[in-house]
């Protein structure tokens, strides 16, 4: 094998020598051969001292013996045997004898790793120097570059090293991640809990149902707080065609709480007319109209009516059947008119889940037999239109479709998709079982006890009820025999004017020839006493007798009244 660092073989080859001549981008030396010196000859050296070559100033022009050259490897030959030591910078002394010489002849760069067919440079020690310059010895193999790793070499394991490093690192981001969206997450639950908290107290106080702050029920002349759920309700007025006389009920959707009521309404609730006159419910319903009938409503009731629906008996009629009929619990049997013998089959049999159709619905629903109170029809009336929102659609769209279907022509404050899509919601609260129906209690003057009226107005309707007031005007009922139209008018004026409220009583089917003034109670004959002198009346026409509920006195004008005397 033949080592680069190794001098020529036999001797017959000049030394060679290699000088710095730069470094390259790592810092390494980089080396040039030297040409080698021609022994003996002597090298000039002006400075040289006695023993080290010329001296020109030597005396007698005498020659010094040549000296050996300078060999900055210590590798200095000797030439001819001579015993001359060749200088060391490395502080060795030279062997005696022949030394190796380097046979490359051109300078080389030393890389990270050699290049096929190319010849390796000599290696450098750590001054700089040839790699073999720092041994002592000439029987030590030398370094190969391949056995230097440089950092600049792949390894393998590195990408396994980065790839756990970013895995550790991913997993902690996604724990702190994890932990932030926790606390977040705790904070809105508790800012949300905060609100509801706070919502629900808010709305108990608004209520009144907070214990030891609310209202307590009220006392006669006082109002009932309103409840702060919301309503929507529309009237609905049922004219029969055949028999006369109508029924009013109040169709309620509470939509806070889910549930859906019928408040029936006795015609003799006492109303205030647009003229500021005292009338009953069916007299306003008759005369008024459904727009002057529903301010009246709301003004006694404290609600606030969206519209109204006028329901003529051929009409509900029509709806029944349309719905496919409906089962109602009847409380009474109700007589087929036609029939024209006596033990003739009901109309209407007596008892639960009875089957109704179109026809029999509404003669149940206008049935009062007898002596019964009007409340008794009215309540029946409320059965059948409890009856019919259980078998109504509960679909806006199919509901409104069968509105339309029946052809009525509507009050303005009421459309066709408003009445489907407000009865659509309370056939889902029928048919889930969240519907009731309620009378509202009317006292025998007509008027709203605040006590008896606060569990349908305050509760159902959310309205205020007004106890009667002490100081109110005598209500006169006033109902005119003496053939004349006009009297009624004349009458109406002469009892506004004097203080009096006035309700229209109406007309008999007769006419009477004295006028009387009738009074109820020993309280009311000072009242009737003074009606009789207003209307200028002889004191004799005052009588005991019997009163309408809704008024204090009744005046019968019979053909001896005489308005021009009044």
């Amino acid at each position: 094998m033949n080592d680069r660092y190794d001098a020529g073989h036999g001797g017959d080859h000049g030394e060679q020598q290699y000088e710095i001549v730069g470094y390259d981008e790592y810092g390494r030396p980089v080396y040039q051969q030297v040409p080698p010196q021609r022994a003996p000859q002597q090298q000039y050296d002006p400075y040289a001292q006695q023993g080290y070559g010329y001296d020109p100033y030597a005396t007698g022009g005498q020659q010094q013996p040549a000296q050996p050259s300078y060999d900055p490897y210590g590798q200095g030959a000797q030439q001819g045997g001579g015993a001359g030591t060749a200088y060391d910078p490395y502080g060795r002394a030279a062997a005696s004898g022949r030394q190796p010489r380097v046979t490359e002849q051109t300078a080389y760069i030393p890389q990270q790793g050699g290049q096929p067919g190319q010849a390796e440079g000599p290696r450098t020690g750590r001054d700089g120097g040839p790699a073999g310059a720092e041994r002592s010895g000439g029987d030590e193999r030398p370094y190969q570059t391949t056995q230097f790793a440089f950092v600049e070499e792949p390894d393998a394991d590195s990408e396994d090293v980065i790839d756990w490093l970013n895995f550790t690192e991913n997993r902690t981001e996604r724990r702190e991640e994890a932990k932030r969206r926790a606390r977040s997450r705790l904070v809105a639950l508790v800012v949300v809990l905060a609100l509801v908290a706070v919502g629900g107290v808010g709305y108990l106080w608004y209520a009144g149902k907070l214990p030891g702050v609310g209202g307590s029920e009220t006392a006669k002349g006082t109002t009932i707080a309103a409840s702060a759920q919301n309503r929507d309700v529309i009237v609905v007025h049922l004219h029969n065609t055949s028999g006369g006389g109508t029924s009013t009920a109040l169709l309620v959707d509470n939509t806070t709480t889910k549930q859906g009521t019928t408040v029936l309404i006795p015609n003799s609730l006492a109303l205030t007319a647009d003229d500021g006159t005292t009338t009953t419910l069916a007299k306003s319903v008759d005369d008024d109209g459904s727009s002057g009938t529903l301010d009246a409503l709301d003004t006694v009731l404290g609600t606030d009516i969206e519209g109204t629906w006028r329901l003529d008996t051929p009409y509900l009629q029509n709806l029944v059947d349309l719905v496919g009929n409906i089962e109602v619990d009847t409380n009474v049997s109700v007589p087929d008119p036609t029939a024209k013998k006596k033990g003739t089959a009901p109309l209407v049999a007596k008892g639960k889940d009875q089957t109704l159709s179109g026809k029999t619905a509404v003669a149940y629903a206008t049935y009062r037999a007898s002596g019964e109170a009007q409340n008794a029809q009215l309540e029946r009336f409320g059965q059948v239109m409890q009856g019919v929102l259980r078998k109504m659609s509960s679909d806006a769209g199919a509901a409104t479709t069968t509105v339309q279907t029946l052809a009525q022509i509507l009050d303005p404050s009421l459309t066709d998709k408003d009445l489907g899509t407000f009865l659509a919601k309370l056939a889902d609260l029928a048919k889930s079982g969240d519907y009731k129906t309620a009378l509202l209690p009317v006292g025998q003057d007509g008027t709203l006890s605040a006590e008896a009226s606060a569990s349908v107005v305050k509760d159902v309707l959310g309205g205020k009820a007004k106890s009667p007031d002490k100081d109110a005007a005598v209500s006169v009922s006033v109902q005119n025999a003496s053939g004349t139209k006009d009297n009624t008018e004349k009458a109406r004026v002469v009892l506004l004017n004097g203080g009096f409220t006035f309700l229209d009583g109406g007309t008999p089917a007769g006419t009477q020839t004295a006028t009387k003034v009738l009074y109820a109670e020993a309280a009311d004959k000072e009242n009737a006493t003074e009606v009789a002198k207003t209307l200028g009346l002889s004191t004799s026409a005052v009588t005991k007798g019997t009163v309408s509920a809704s008024a204090d006195v009744a005046v019968i004008l019979g053909q001896d009244y005489k308005p021009s005397s009044s």
